[in-house]
């Protein structure tokens, strides 16, 4: 009996003296392998500063489009979705113009110099052809008017003046439409602020107390849309300004052309 009773307490010595020694061990652990492990290499180290670098813009990214859905929501999902739509609206008639616009873009002195060649070595209808196969508005308006150069100078004057009146406004369509998505972005902001405010108000009046942080949570809700509505119109702008000046451009390219096919058919008619 004392023999069992002599290991039952070795038995208990050891187990209670085992995670002491562990311990031990594992805290001299790091260290032996501290003063063994050697030093990085220089490739390594900066492998491991790019993968940090790295991941510190991955989150900056996840943090910056966190805070714009955080400023969304808080904006009220209602204006905020107004607004955004109008912006996606705005950008989508802004692009096709572009688009449009740079298309009708043409180079008019190639042109001019095909239809010279072709009117004196084929006449007017070779001249015709050329233009039916140029894109642009220049090469419209030069086909209307060798299609009349038959019936005299007056009369094709007259027809391109009256076609490139035409052409003008097919550059400007839908601009109307991209000014009021400028001006509509600003107000529904307006819009909003104004109802954060007197939601602002109805708060304080609940409350019974002006409290600096309701007041002052609630005017940064009402502003958000207001921030939106302007970055919205902002941004519209200078597609609109590009739009317009784009415009002007191949209207003074067009007027510009015109008079040079005048002078054309006036030297094509001379040498007849």
């Amino acid at each position: 009996m004392k023999k069992l009773f002599a290991l039952i307490a070795v038995f208990g010595m050891l187990y209670l003296t085992a995670p002491t020694s562990v311990v031990a061990q594992d805290q001299a652990k790091p260290a032996s392998t501290e003063a063994v492990q050697p030093a990085a290499p220089a490739s390594q180290q900066a492998a491991v500063d790019q993968e940090e670098a790295t991941a510190a813009k991955a989150e900056e990214g996840k943090s910056i489009h966190s805070a714009l859905k955080q400023k969304f929501i808080e904006g009220g999902p209602g204006f905020m979705a107004s607004i955004l739509v109008s912006l996606i609206l705005g950008l989508a008639l802004a692009i096709e113009r572009v688009v449009y616009l740079n298309l009708s873009t043409s180079n008019n002195k190639k042109l001019l110099a095909k239809v010279e060649e072709a009117l004196e070595n084929g006449g007017v209808e070779a001249a015709k052809e050329v233009c039916r196969n140029t894109r642009g508005p220049v090469a419209s308006i030069f086909y209307q008017g060798l299609d009349r150069a038959d019936e005299g100078l007056d009369v094709v004057e007259k027809t391109v003046v009256s076609y490139g009146g035409v052409q003008a406004g097919l550059l400007e369509k839908g601009l109307s439409w991209i000014a009021l998505f400028i001006a509509l972005g600003p107000m529904l902001g307006f819009l909003g602020t104004v109802i954060g405010m007197i939601q602002a108000f109805d708060a304080i009046e609940v409350a019974g107390d002006i409290s600096p942080t309701l007041v002052a949570s609630g005017i940064k809700v009402a502003l958000i849309t207001t921030v939106a509505g302007l970055i919205v119109a902002m941004i519209l702008q200078v597609f609109y300004n590009y739009c317009v000046s784009k415009i002007d451009a191949i209207v003074n390219s067009m007027e510009d052309a015109s008079i040079s096919l005048i002078d054309l058919l006036v030297k094509h008619n001379a040498k007849k």
